[in-house]
């Protein structure tokens, strides 16, 4: 036996090489043959040859080996691309009785997309032997039976095909029998039992035959079963069937014990001899489905039918009598098929995640198949319509999902695709495959700052390192593209060193001011920030932000007039005839900070004389409360107090020396070697000055303006009144804040003052006060009562 193999063995190697790789293109499709058996790994094919490709192509298209259903029996090696065998293979249990057993397979290559039909058809070898289903049969005949009577034994099966199936049927050697092969109408032989020589059943009652089928295999494969022949006493006569051949149609669907057919023998026999009873003379792969009552000759099933499985049965339907005669009759069952299986759907390639900005692309490769036959296996493929994928059929059964259009993966970063597959039977099965499709993201989405623009609000004389805000921006985008960093731009403002005054976190856009900031020298100042993500190529946007600096109150009253640091103390005249309520002086102050923190106010702290002056509170107006007496000491010093109303408040001090006289005579007012209309001059430029005073106080920054327009006009004015006098240098408060309604100047008032450069008496000379509201005074009293006073101020 184990020669017989080896022998077999060789012979499959032949036939390998002679038939395996025999391909053809003329009919579309590539057909290869290979023995069944044949070891897993085993080459078949050059593919790349085959298919007119270039070396390599195959493995940079991808390229994929498709079969009808989950099997898989070819690969392709990684390596070389040959296309090889994955697995044995068992011709019996791919095709069973079914002759050529063809395995279709398909060739598929992306980029671009393209197919190639192939076949593979798996050639039988001779690797089962006929075997009969039972061991041992039974005839029972009579001994008047003539020579020449024919005798229907059982067939033995078997496995293989064509040549290698059963050719011929033998009996051991005895003078009464012979056999004869007989061919089935579905190509299957049988044996007949031929009488030669007539029984006699005295001599023997009963005989003992080996009966042998062959195959047609090299070296041929046997298998045997006894034949035990009881010699029956007279039973001429057999059963006979009304028809030789039975054929139904039955629906696969049909119930279990549903009657197929009924078919019906007769014997011309009498009594026990002509009693016929029924059977089933069935193949051993299909003797399952059906079973025969005995007594009527009624068909039923007995398990459920598939088309799928098996189209056609034949049976041989068997009649027996009572002295052992049989009759025999064919039966050919043939199943109908219903739409009993619904699509199936196979992902070949799936691409996921995609970009979201390219149109077009192949996201999946698939192929539909229904395993009913007609229209039961036509199928329709569909997807949802709100989708932004189309269904493009590329060759049979088999189908591409492509986007139309390009995706937006901050609308939608994922789709659940359904494909639905429906079969045009009758009723219609419907199969759903879901495939989820991720949206991979790309840098098309600039940063976006929360706000339009941002003010910030920090208060003067802040700590350094201080936090003041936080610009915050966003990106739709994922990942990297989403990655915001924070950077400042140059103001278009050369002279603003923004590196100086505040920084940013780029991570987190978090503002920081570097150093104390001083609300009179800087009330706000503006610039913009830079969100830049980091994808390929990076995308930014910008935004403004003004920080505004918020005053604190940090800056005492300063008081403009009498001044403080003059080297000899100003004294104001009172005339001892003065009535009360008399104006002495006023008292004029400026606050460098804003709002309720330049509010000033005026009280009288201490004087030599405490019921004699007041003050008032609001415009620092110095008057007397009573009238004068001969005992009032002649000199009287003030002591004044200037407060604001900061938060805490914070004040100023100053004195002035009040000289009584009886008249404004010739020795306390020593006359100014200027014109009377240089005069008239001095004195609007002192109202000017007063007027840009009281402006100051709406704003800071109109402030510094009127202020630096003021000096330029006082320093003309001056020039053009007093000629060769020149103000002198030294300080004087740059910055004049506007306290009209609160503090030194309860009305718009405007004064100028003017210190004459060629005297050692430091000498101020009170030009013109403006009110703007009443008609300006004579000019005749204008000459009167604006004499130079020596250390003092004249107010008219």
């Amino acid at each position: 036996m184990s020669h017989a193999k080896m022998w077999c063995k060789t012979r499959q190697v032949m036939v390998l090489i002679t038939s395996m790789l025999l391909w053809e293109v003329g009919s579309g499709s590539i057909q290869y043959a290979m023995l069944e058996e044949t070891e897993s790994g085993t080459f078949v094919a050059n593919l790349t040859k085959h298919l007119g490709l270039r070396v390599g192509e195959l493995a940079a298209r991808d390229a994929r080996v498709v079969f009808k259903g989950n099997r898989q029996y070819l690969q392709l090696d990684p390596q070389t691309q040959d296309l090889m065998l994955n697995e044995n293979l068992d011709r019996e249990e791919l095709c069973g009785s079914t002759e050529p057993c063809v395995l279709s397979f398909r060739v598929l290559l992306k980029n671009p997309l393209q197919f190639y039909q192939a076949e593979l058809r798996v050639i039988d070898i001779n690797d089962h032997a006929p075997e009969f289903p039972a061991r041992e049969m039974l005839l029972k005949i009579s001994e008047i039976a003539p020579p020449g009577k024919i005798f229907p034994l059982k067939m033995a099966q078997d496995l293989d095909t064509g040549s290698h199936s059963i050719q011929s049927y033998t009996v051991s050697d005895n003078p009464h029998f012979h056999v004869l092969t007989r061919n089935r109408s579905d190509g299957k032989k049988f044996p007949e039992l031929v009488l030669d020589k007539a029984l006699d059943r005295e001599k023997q009652d009963q005989l003992r035959l080996k009966l042998t089928a062959v195959d047609g295999g090299s070296p041929p494969r046997s298998g045997t079963t006894e034949i035990q022949i009881l010699v029956l006493d007279i039973n001429d006569n057999t059963p006979e069937f009304a028809q030789e051949l039975y054929e139904v149609q039955v629906p696969e669907n049909s119930p279990i014990g549903s009657l197929l057919i009924t078919v019906s023998a007769r014997d011309l026999d009498a009594g026990p001899f002509g009693e016929v009873s029924y059977g089933l003379s069935q193949d051993d792969d299909v003797n399952e489905p059906f079973e025969i009552n005995t007594k009527t000759g009624e068909i039923r099933l007995k398990s459920t039918l598939d088309f799928e499985a098996f189209q056609s049965y034949h049976v041989d339907v068997e009649a027996l009598d009572g002295g052992g005669l049989t009759g025999k009759c064919s039966l050919v069952v043939q199943v109908l098929d219903v739409n009993d299986n619904a699509p199936e759907v196979i992902l070949s390639s799936l691409n996921s995640p995609i970009p979201e900005n390219l149109p077009g692309i192949i996201v999946a490769v698939f192929s539909v198949s229904d395993a009913d036959s007609g229209n039961n296996q036509q199928v329709m493929c569909s997807i949802d319509d709100n989708l932004p994928f189309l269904l493009r059929p590329s060759m049979e059964n088999f189908y591409t999902l492509e986007t139309d259009g390009a995706l937006d993966r901050e609308s939608r970063s994922e789709y659940n695709i359904t494909i639905t597959v429906t079969d045009m039977g009758t009723p219609r099965l419907t199969t759903q495959h879901n495939i989820t499709v991720q949206v991979s993201d790309i840098n098309d989405n600039a940063p976006a700052f929360t706000q339009t623009s941002y003010t910030l609000f920090v208060h003067e004389n802040n700590s350094p390192a201080l936090h003041i805000g936080t610009i915050s921006a966003t990106d739709s985008d994922s990942g990297s593209n989403a990655h915001i960093t924070y950077s400042l731009l140059l103001p278009q403002d050369k002279q603003l060193t923004l590196t100086s005054l505040v920084s940013i976190n780029a991570d987190n856009g978090q503002l920081f001011a570097l150093r104390a900031l001083d609300y009179e020298a800087l009330q706000a100042f503006e610039f913009r920030v830079d969100a830049t993500d980091q994808g390929s190529p990076a995308l930014s946007s910008q935004v403004l932000v003004r920080v505004v600096v918020l005053d604190d109150n940090d800056n005492a009253p300063f008081v403009l007039y009498p001044m403080q640091n003059a080297s000899a103390p100003c004294t104001e005249l009172l005339p001892r005839a003065a009535e009360p309520g008399y104006l002495v002086t006023k008292v004029v102050a400026v606050d460098r900070d804003s709002g309720q923190n330049a509010w000033l106010s005026f009280q009288l702290f201490k004087a030599t004389e405490p019921g004699l002056f007041s003050v008032w509170a609001h415009n620092g107006e110095v008057r007397t409360t009573r009238l004068l007496s001969e005992r009032d000491v002649p000199k009287h010093r003030l002591l004044l107090l200037v407060k604001d109303n900061g938060e805490p408040p914070r004040s100023a001090s100053v004195t002035l020396h009040v000289l009584l006289v009886d008249g404004f005579s010739q020795p306390y007012l020593p006359l100014p070697e200027v014109a009377q209309d240089s005069t008239e001059d001095a004195e609007d430029a002192l109202t000017l000055y007063l007027v840009i005073a009281l402006a100051s106080v709406s704003s800071l920054f109109l402030l510094s303006v009127v202020l630096f327009v003021g000096v330029r006009l006082c320093k003309k004015f001056r020039a053009a009144s007093l000629g060769g006098y020149s103000v002198p240098e030294g300080h004087f408060p740059g910055h004049l804040v506007d306290v009209s309604g609160a503090g030194t100047l309860s009305q718009s008032y405007q004064y100028e003052v003017c210190l004459r450069g060629d005297t050692g008496t430091g000498e101020f000379k009170l030009r013109k006060a403006i009110n703007p509201h009443f008609p300006s005074v004579p000019s005749e009293r204008n000459t009167e009562e604006s004499p130079t006073l020596r250390n003092s101020f004249l107010f008219i």
